[in-house]
């Protein structure tokens, strides 16, 4: 299984953020429930946490760059060697 994780809307009012400073790297492998990537806004910084289990495949967003929510920024899969060629 391969899950794309996007940008999260923290509020009712935010329509973009940055995306901070990646907490894993390519080839990492992650657990459900660690953390993956600082999103910063205006008022706020969180981390996104992961809900499964797998490997971490490509950062899509370089850390720094400000994007609209639901911007797609980090691939996992389950499998460290599944094809994401469609996801990319």
């Amino acid at each position: 299984m391969v899950k794309i994780f996007k940008l999260p809307k923290m509020g009712s009012t935010m329509k973009e953020g940055t995306v901070g400073k990646y907490l894993v790297a390519v080839g990492d492998k992650v657990s459900e429930g660690d953390f993956l990537y600082e999103v910063e806004t205006d008022k706020i910084t969180n981390q996104v946490e992961s809900d499964m289990k797998g490997y971490v495949r490509k950062l899509l967003v370089e850390e720094g760059t400000l994007v609209a929510c639901q911007t797609p920024v980090l691939i996992l899969s389950e499998d460290e060697n599944e094809d994401i060629a469609t996801y990319l």
